[in-house]
């Protein structure tokens, strides 16, 4: 696709995806950074489905190993 005829959309996501390849790490600061100022659903919809993934499991075994310090 010519970049003349290429929609502000599309440049966005084209923009976005070659940022992810040279930055992998960078998308989950960019979404705690977010966050700061946003709402949760924010955070979820940047940290994509693998990152919030691994978001929740942290936080639960976070909070089992907290609980067992606790007894």
């Amino acid at each position: 696709m010519n970049e003349e005829k290429e929609t502000p959309e599309r440049k966005r996501e084209r923009l976005k995806y070659e940022e992810l390849k040279r930055n992998p790490a960078g998308n989950m600061n960019d979404a705690f950074n977010r966050n700061e100022a946003g709402n949760l659903s924010g955070l979820a919809g940047s940290l994509g489905w693998k990152g919030l993934g691994i978001l929740i499991t942290v936080l639960i075994i976070g909070f089992i190993v907290v609980s067992l310090f606790l007894k």
